[in-house]
């Protein structure tokens, strides 16, 4: 009986690996965004992301929260509802690809509006779009080069 359930627990993970991960799955395999993912575990919001959204995620990289200053950046991992601000000010309703973003004020999950520019390339406020149509099974991901933070 053992032996069943465990070939079938395995047989299932590998039919569910055959799918299209979700945000949080894209990001960790990715290898970029070990601290976006630790922002947003400590912000308690990997089930949201992990739901069905749709959702289209800024998502800086590694290098664009090291551009933080460490006590900035560690003090914002430890004070949940302002860095809960900060990553829902990076995601926006609805699956947006490359193709369709438009220049102009976009409503964030967290409330505020941010600014999407298309000259010169695609800008999300101060942050360089440097990547963009990462496929997830709940939405997209375009990365950024900074952490935008809510006005």
């Amino acid at each position: 009986m053992k032996k069943t359930l465990i070939a079938s627990l395995l047989a299932f993970g590998a039919l569910a690996s055959a799918h299209a991960k979700d945000i949080v799955d894209t990001a960790v395999s990715a290898g970029s965004f070990k601290t976006l993912v630790t922002a947003v575990q400590a912000a308690g919001l990997v089930d949201t992301l992990k739901g069905p959204g749709p959702f289209t995620v800024f998502a800086p990289t590694d290098d664009a929260f090291a551009k933080i200053p460490k006590a900035q950046l560690d003090a914002l991992l430890k004070d949940k509802a302002k860095l809960t601000s900060v990553l829902t000010y990076h995601v926006v309703p609805g699956k947006v690809m490359a193709k369709d973003v438009k220049a102009g004020k976009v409503k964030t999950v967290q409330g505020s509006e941010l600014t999407i520019g298309t000259s010169g390339g695609v800008t999300v406020d101060n942050a360089k779009v440097v990547s963009t149509d990462v496929a997830a099974s709940n939405g997209v991901i375009h990365v950024i080069d900074t952490v935008i933070m809510p006005k």
